[in-house]
């Protein structure tokens, strides 16, 4: 395979990467999907209906992945969510800083570039400040501070850290773990009245779980090289992590940042990371506008603005710290089973609750 080709695979990734993204945007934006959402729906006013909506997009996205194991498309093994060392501190640390993050900062990554697509400038702050955090948190003072301190405090496990290589099995057994706690999942989320009255909470929840399956298919098969011309080894070329991935919301932006920065250097490329984020933001763009919905929003006050800064540097540094968001980890990591994307999303669930609740106790104590 010629330099050539390699770059013309680059490309053709990052295209498929847009387009998913672009339909995930769009159809997030009409279904109001929202991961902090639904976390404040359930804390707040007792109201499952888009929490089933995020569980139904998990379930489908652990069965699409079962499905790709045993088509043998993807080799879920050299993805770093399934590494044998497990950072179990800097997921409950990061997670439950993300989820504190995401609070303050009016929702997630993926929520902040879906706001951001419909005209939201304070969504826009926040989203260069939590690009800013996470390029410090992978390559600038605050990497040195996670690689010396959080990520230093590990386990090292026997096998691969899903769930079924850690309870010993294999082949078929392996699969049946992944597509029966899928099913299980997509089956909770659709017993749900309120959530089948609105088709649109199936049709969420369904179809951001497929554009995560497509992701890995994108990414790991079509992305994939058996023989680099250079190092002669396997790779995965279209990724900035140069393995398998999906999508996730919290690195990529300061990816971009980085390829702006250095565009100059011909090493830097538009990655499937950075071509999902600009098309989650245009999909969004463009079913607002359909919808006539597309609105300009500035900050309401200082205080609201001192919220979002602070949410979105913590979104940065907590999102890089637990190698994901809620969508990196909380779909495209739970799709994968790893025991570190489960620790992540309980911590990111706490966060979220701690911050709701500081939040009622402030208005109660102000009224």
């Amino acid at each position: 395979m010629s330099a050539a080709d390699l770059i013309s695979l680059q490309h053709s990734a990052a295209l498929w990467a847009f387009l998913l993204s672009a339909v995930f945007g769009a159809v997030a934006q009409r279904s109001n999907y929202c991961t902090m959402g639904a976390i404040s729906d359930v804390v707040n006013f007792g109201d499952w209906t888009r929490a089933r909506m995020a569980i139904a997009s998990v379930g489908v996205a652990m069965i699409g992945v079962a499905a790709l194991k045993l088509s043998g498309s993807v080799d879920f093994s050299k993805s770093f969510y399934v590494a044998p060392r497990l950072i179990w501190l800097s997921h409950l640390v990061g997670g439950f800083a993300f989820g504190v993050g995401m609070t303050l900062g009016s929702g997630c990554g993926s929520k902040t570039l879906l706001r951001v697509g419909s005209g939201s400038l304070r969504a826009l702050v926040t989203l260069l400040v939590m690009a800013v955090f996470a390029w410090f948190t992978l390559r600038g003072i605050l990497a040195v501070f996670r690689v010396a301190t959080f990520d230093a405090v590990a386990v090292t496990l026997p096998s691969t850290q899903d769930l079924p290589a850690l309870l010993g099995l294999s082949g078929g057994a392996a699969l049946a773990v992944g597509f029966g706690i899928g099913i299980a999942l997509l089956a909770f989320a659709l017993a749900g009245r309120e959530f089948r009255a609105d088709p649109w909470n199936a049709i969420g929840g369904i179809v951001v779980g497929l554009m995560v399956v497509a992701g890995w298919y994108v990414s790991g098969h079509l992305g994939f090289v058996a023989e680099h011309p250079e190092t002669l080894d396997a790779a995965w070329i279209s990724t900035n992590s140069g393995r398998p991935e999906s999508l996730t919301f919290t690195a990529p932006p300061a990816y971009l940042l980085e390829l702006l920065a250095f565009w100059s250097d011909k090493s830097k490329f538009v990655t499937f990371g950075i071509a999902s984020i600009l098309g989650i933001m245009v999909g969004a763009g463009v079913m607002a506008a359909a919808k006539g919905t597309f609105r300009w929003e500035g900050f309401a006050s200082t205080e609201d603005l001192a919220n979002h800064l602070v949410g979105g540097a913590l979104m940065g540094f907590g999102g890089v710290l637990a190698l994901g968001c809620t969508i990196g980890q909380g779909l495209s990591g739970m799709s994968t089973l790893a025991l570190g994307s489960l620790l992540t999303v309980l911590a990111i669930v706490a966060g979220c609750w701690a911050a709701l609740k500081y939040q009622l106790w402030r208005i109660e104590r102000s009224g």
